[in-house]
């Protein structure tokens, strides 16, 4: 419904004619005493009507009779109580079916003037009309034998609720300003009558084309959403590590790294369903992308890793964004036909680089592998600041990945994942066999405690006879008869990785490569082979008809001496892989305080964590379980996070995307610290 604007408001609502500006002046003219007269009595009958439409001459009110009629019909008005009528009409009275006809009689009998005058007349009218109005609280009862009177064509009028001040309310008149000052309420009983304006056609919403799956609903606007969406910062710095030191009490290298998913517009698009809960103009890129570039900007992290980064967004926004903040960025686009890829930045006053190593997870001719997922591996050295004089800080491996989403393909999963932890087992390795500190992260598409989870974070899984669905434990699929089975080995030797997830030519061995003299040689040429004869050989006098003979003292087989130093290329353990990188996760997945799950997305309004910041910090046993707060020394401590979020708080914000997060992943953010040690 749309209200009037006030008197001195200098606004005129759509749909209603501008009207003067009034000074009431109570007393000091005999027509402003007339107006609250005909005023009364046409509310009288508009009250009675049950009619929303009523006849065009006496809707426009007509002028008012001469000068000396309105003083007699006034004077006649107070001699039969008018005080009395006025007081007791707020208060619901019966009103005389005599003075309602009276008063009809007198409206109708002066017809409309066309000119100027009796416009701005009309004005004055009218306000008179809806001030007047605000002394009925509630309908006249309907008084019987009374004809309905005749609905023709005319203009459309509207009820609109007003109030009056109480000290007005003899007269029906309201002081400049009260208008705009009162607060609307909106009682039926108290109503004035003003044109309507054109209605406006309403758009049909969308309709939601999943059955049984609810929408989700905005919540009430007077929820601010950075308020709802409040994330807090963990501090661990104080807290002590397996030997009982604080992480402040020696000189640290410390730093701070983000995953993202930020979500790649073209994909957005080709899955427009998952965000019918979105208005439109939050999902426009540019304006999600300076929504992105805030997170950046507020956080601020060293250290930058993102995926389903669109590679021509990449190239004219993101990197020259990124590349003003401070930051030297790599990016590797998916193979095939895709947009998208992922991003590793950093900041180049922090950390120099040492190696960058592009991961692809396609394999021409292999079915295991022949899908367009990539990973972004990084070998980056800390710049420890001047003042800390000869110190070092061993190198740190980043590692960046978006794995396949599919949930009913856990063996690619599997096999992806073994060829990245090969690629960061060959960056990360030292000198000494041993790695230097790695971080992991990305999108995983798996929840917490699925199979492929628990690999990575324990580094061994048995995965002959699992399900493949049930590697990710993104979906259950165990009501289907027909399921896939992975089976050993899961991927063939020709791939080049082992079942410890490292390549073959990476493989440690115990001993240095053989020396082989010209004496070593010679004896192979009396082996116990090349001393029997060959089946099928053909007899030649003085070339094949003769023996050998095996030298005194030569051994009946040379390589049994030796076959205990020798180091196979490869080995495979039936049905079982490995990794030796000691990984563990920042985050528990459990929010204590709330008794909820952490969520870092919501796909169709259902939560659930598939990002991960993982970091090579092995920890103590304790008990039954280790836990994530007990370090060894030399490793990365970990300093703080970001929290998460719950489904129910990511509910009330209207799930993801919304105004603020502009992604359908939440960001994860981590402070780590390095120990710096003397050379």
């Amino acid at each position: 419904m749309m209200y009037p604007a006030g008197p001195g408001s200098g606004d005129s609502p759509e749909g209603f004619p501008e009207q003067p500006s009034l000074q009431p002046q109570i007393g000091n003219r005999t027509t402003q005493t007339l107006d609250a007269f005909f005023t009364c009595r046409k509310n009288v009958l508009l009250a009675k009507s049950s009619s929303s439409q009523v006849e065009g001459d006496f809707a426009m009110a007509p002028r008012g009779p001469e000068q000396e009629e309105c003083e007699g019909l006034l004077q006649q008005w107070r001699e039969e109580g008018s005080s009395q009528v006025l007081s007791t009409a707020s208060e619901g009275p019966l009103v005389d079916k005599g003075l309602a006809q009276s008063s009809l009689a007198l409206l109708m009998d002066n017809p409309g003037e066309e000119n100027a005058a009796s416009e701005d007349k009309w004005s004055s009218r009218q306000l008179s009309d809806l001030r007047a109005a605000e002394n009925l609280d509630e309908p006249f009862p309907e008084m019987l034998g009374e004809e309905p009177l005749p609905e023709v064509e005319g203009p459309m009028w509207a009820a609109i609720p007003m109030q009056t001040d109480p000290q007005y309310a003899d007269c029906a008149l309201l002081p400049v300003g009260a208008l705009a000052t009162e607060q609307w309420e909106e009682d039926p009983a108290v109503l004035a009558w003003s044109i309507a304006p054109e209605p406006v056609p309403q758009e049909e919403a969308p309709i939601w084309p999943f059955e049984g799956l609810g929408q989700l609903q905005p919540p009430p606007m007077e929820i601010p959403y950075h308020e709802i969406l409040w994330r807090e910062w963990e501090d661990f710095s104080t807290q002590p590590d397996a030997q009982g030191l604080k992480a402040g009490d020696g000189p640290q290298f410390q730093f701070t790294l983000m995953s993202y998913n930020i979500l790649a517009q073209d994909l957005m698009q080709q899955s427009s369903e998952l965000y019918l809960h979105c208005h439109p103009d939050i999902l426009n890129w540019n304006y999600r992308f300076m929504n992105l570039m805030q997170e950046f900007q507020h956080w601020d992290p060293d250290i930058l890793c993102l995926q389903e980064v669109q590679e021509d967004h990449y190239w004219e926004q993101l990197e020259p964004s990124l590349r003003m903040m401070g930051f030297t960025c790599f990016y590797k686009r998916r193979t095939g036909c895709k947009t998208d890829g992922c991003a590793v930045c950093y900041k180049p006053t922090r950390f120099r680089l040492l190696c960058a190593s592009p991961v692809e997870y396609f394999r021409p001719g292999l079915e295991l592998l022949n899908r367009d997922n990539v990973g972004l591996v990084l070998l980056l050295q800390p710049l420890v600041p001047e003042g800390l004089g000869q110190v070092s800080v061993a190198p740190l491996c980043v590692a960046n990945t978006h794995i396949l989403y599919n949930p009913r393909r856990g063996d690619v999963k599997l096999a992806q994942m073994a060829i990245l932890l090969a690629e960061v087992d060959k960056v990360a390795r030292l000198s000494d066999g041993s790695h230097c500190p790695i971080i992991l992260c990305g999108d995983l598409n798996s929840v917490p405690d699925s199979p492929l989870y628990n690999f990575i974070r324990d580094g061994e899984l048995q995965y002959h006879g699992m399900p493949a669905w049930k590697v990710s434990g993104q979906e259950d699929f165990s009501h289907q008869l027909y399921q896939r089975k992975l089976q050993a080995p899961l991927w063939p030797s020709s791939l080049g990785i082992t079942d410890c997830c490292q390549y073959v030519s990476c493989h440690p061995k115990r001993s240095e490569r053989r020396k082989y003299g010209r004496d070593f040689l010679l004896r192979f040429r009396f082996c116990g082979i090349a001393c029997q004869r060959p089946v099928g050989l053909v007899l030649m006098e003085g070339v094949t008809d003769t023996k050998p003979e095996r030298p005194a003292g030569w051994a009946e087989s040379v390589f049994e001496e030796d076959t205990s130093e020798l180091e196979p290329t490869s080995s495979r353990t039936v049905g079982t892989i490995q990794h030796c990188l000691h990984l563990t996760s920042v985050y528990t997945h459990f929010l204590p305080q709330r008794g909820r799950p952490e969520v870092t997305t919501m796909p169709l309004g259902l939560g659930m964590t598939v990002d991960y910041i993982f970091f090579s910090a092995e920890s103590c046993e304790n008990g039954n379980r280790t836990d994530h707060r007990l370090y060894r020394d030399g490793t990365l401590k970990l300093l703080g996070r970001l929290s998460l979020l719950s489904e129910e708080i990511l509910w009330a914000a209207n799930g993801l995307p919304n105004p603020f997060c502009s992604s359908d992943h939440l960001c994860l953010l981590a402070s780590f610290g390095m120990e710096v040690t003397a050379p």
